[in-house]
This record gives structure tokens, C-alpha cells and sequence, in this order.
């Protein structure tokens, strides 16, 4: 990989790591477009490391409140009632599903799940699936007072379906929050936070693959995850204002036509679906 190939894709990966429109889909696809080699399941998710601590400074507060009651509240009985510390539970019941799915197919996730013709064909059915949650949710629920642990545990299934590129991680944890009846905002806010040890999990996992085998080098790596981190912390931003008074339309139609030109793309032999 090259160092351009390296800051294209590391402002792909802060551009949508954040949108319902899949940032994993993205790197794969900008690079077979531009007719650079697939960068690999561990450069994904090694650059997915700059746009969670875009995350991680974002949530700060929210975050170090989650970790500080959650863990006294293992002690001190009286502050497990406490917003906080359940949120911690839930963020661990929710990421059961990834971490088990995960390891049961991790081969697929490094080969057959990177196939352009299943990710275009998830970018559509993903995208109608946004639609409709997007357009039957009643956006009342808030985390604090109704999220439960049946909750966490879909809303971590549907996270796990972000292992196929196309799916989009947000995308499917906000569409089940939605279906759900929770508040854009919230589906959102708990989208990003469930994220994180998954994220963060998956890429120190991959860091022993840079630089092996067919994975990218040291060097570029680092630029993209660093550039990711840059795009990422103002992309969350914009993203939390934005969906506080938009639906996810315009995202929907993006996923659909963004799909359909890959598989016409396949189809007519422009592009390789597994190169």
C-alpha cells in the first residue's frame, strides 16, 4: 500500500465510520474502484482504532462516568440501580454477540464477507431496512429509562451483522434501535458506545497481522488510523446534530444507488468481485 492509497482511505474510514452507510463496505469499494488490491480485513479494522478514539474523546464523560459507577457498584450495592452502572452491564451483554459470531467466522470475515457481490446486495437490503425502521419508529424511548437487557441483546445482535462489509455497524444498531422505539439520538449515542469494545477488541486483535502475509505496512497503516481519528471526531459531530432533526433518507438512497452500481459494476465485468 502506498502512502496516497494510505490517506485516501484513512478519510474514507473517518468520512463513514459514523453514517449508516458502512465504513468497512467503503474501504473495500473505494479500493477496488481505484483497481488498488482489497487492504484486508485487519487494515479495516486496525484504522477503525483512529475513529473509536475520535469516540473515546467525544463520550469522554459519559464514558469515564459509565466505567468509575460501574465498577463501585460491584461493591457498593446501593449504585447498582444507578444509570451508569447498568449502562456498563448493558454494554457487555451487548457485546456478547459480536465477540462469539466474530470468532465462529472469522474466515468468512477475511474472505468470503469482502465478495463486492454480498456487499452491494447488503448495501441495499441493509438500506430498506433503515427506511422502514426509520419510518414506523415513534422515537419516544430514552436510554436511561427504558434501556434493559433484552434491549442490549438485540441491539448486539444487530451489531454483530456489521461483520459483513455492507451492512453498516451504526446502521444496524440504530435501525434496531428505531424498531425499537428509541429516540434517533439515543439509537445513535448507544450505537457508539456499544461499539467500543468490540472495535477496540477486533483491532488490537488484528495489530499482530500488519505487515504480514498480504496486510498493508507499519507506516501507511498508522497514517490512515491517524487521519481516520482527525475525520472521525468531527464526522460524530456533525452526525448527532444532524440526525436530531433529519431522518436517514438521504442515507437510504445513497446505500441503494451506491449498491446497485456495484453489482451492475460485477456484472458487466468492470470490477472483480473478489480481487
Amino acid at each position: 500500500m502506498g502512502w496516497f492509497e494510505a490517506v485516501v482511505l484513512g478519510l474514507i474510514q473517518g468520512l463513514t465510520e459514523f453514517l449508516p452507510i458502512s465504513s468497512s463496505a467503503h474501504v473495500r469499494v473505494v479500493s477496488a474502484f481505484f483497481g488498488w488490491e482489497d487492504p484486508g480485513a485487519a487494515f479495516t479494522a486496525v484504522i477503525q482504532l483512529g475513529t473509536e478514539a475520535a469516540v473515546l474523546i467525544y463520550f469522554r464523560k459519559e464514558i469515564w462516568e459509565i466505567i468509575h459507577t460501574w465498577t463501585r457498584s460491584l461493591w457498593t450495592p446501593a449504585l447498582r440501580a444507578h444509570h451508569a452502572a447498568r449502562m456498563g452491564w448493558y454494554v457487555i451483554v451487548g457485546t456478547v454477540p459480536i465477540v462469539v459470531l466474530g470468532l465462529l467466522f472469522e474466515d468468512s470475515i477475511d474472505s468470503a464477507f469482502r465478495d463486492l457481490r454480498l456487499i452491494g446486495t447488503t448495501l441495499i437490503v441493509f438500506g430498506l431496512v433503515l427506511w422502514f425502521a426509520d419510518h414506523t419508529a415513534r422515537n419516544r424511548l430514552t436510554l436511561e429509562r427504558h434501556l434493559s437487557f433484552t434491549h442490549a441483546l438485540i441491539y448486539g445482535f444487530a451489531q454483530s451483522l456489521a461483520l459483513i462489509p455492507g451492512v453498516s455497524r451504526s446502521g444496524g444498531t440504530i435501525s434496531a434501535g428505531l424498531l425499537l422505539d428509541y429516540r434517533r439520538e439515543e439509537a445513535a449515542k448507544y450505537s457508539f458506545l456499544l461499539a467500543i469494545p468490540a472495535v477496540l477488541g477486533a483491532g488490537l486483535l488484528q495489530l499482530f497481522k500488519i505487515g504480514e502475509g498480504g496486510a498493508p505496512e507499519w507506516g501507511p497503516t498508522i497514517l490512515a488510523t491517524v487521519i481516520s481519528f482527525a475525520v472521525g471526531y468531527l464526522a460524530v459531530s456533525w452526525f448527532l446534530k444532524y440526525i436530531s432533526t433529519h431522518r436517514f433518507t438521504g442515507f437510504v438512497i445513497y446505500r441503494i444507488a451506491l449498491g446497485v452500481i456495484i453489482i451492475a459494476l460485477v456484472s458487466f465485468g468492470v470490477l472483480d468481485p473478489s480481487a
